[in-house]
């Protein structure tokens, strides 16, 4: 059984858009590369013909991934999150115990995560640390750089 997905319906539908443009235009461009690299003459010292088919093999693989997240993905409203604790889709203030910085992180999937814009994956060390937790809870989160403890301070849509 594959790992849901939880996304939201806008990211859903631009995975359903970038696969649709894989199928298509990527797929067509790709044949264009092998018959190109075909009419350069003998296929077993070809590296145009290689390389064409190794792109062929990893556009193919990308597909693959992309149909397969697709179909595990479950969408999640931002209308029916519990705010009372930490979950999927929620902003979560957080205060750094060692730093005495203050973050706020929106607590996503793994499709959507972006550290630039605040948004950490749900499996991420700190992601798994936070869910779950109610403000004032301390999370202790082993992450590569050590030992991190985060007091949560609010939790909002």
């Amino acid at each position: 059984m594959p790992e849901l997905n939880y996304v939201t319906k806008e990211t859903l539908q631009q995975m359903r858009e970038e696969l649709s443009k894989l199928k298509t235009a990527g797929r067509a461009e790709i044949a264009r590369q092998i018959a190109d690299a075909r009419e350069k003459g003998d296929l077993k010292e070809n590296a145009e013909y290689d390389a064409a088919k190794e792109a062929q093999g990893h556009h193919e693989a990308k597909i693959a991934q992309l149909e397969s997240i697709i179909v595990s993905a479950r969408i999640v409203d931002t209308k029916n999150i519990d705010t009372s604790k930490v979950s999927i889709l929620s902003k979560v203030k957080v205060t750094n115990l060692n730093t005495k910085k203050t973050v706020e992180y929106q607590i996503v999937s793994e499709k959507e995560a972006d550290l630039k814009t605040g948004k950490i994956s749900m499996t991420s060390p700190i992601g798994k640390g936070l869910l779950g937790k109610y403000p004032g809870d301390i999370a202790e989160i082993v992450a590569p750089s050590g030992m991190l403890k985060f007091r949560v301070e609010s939790i909002s849509i």
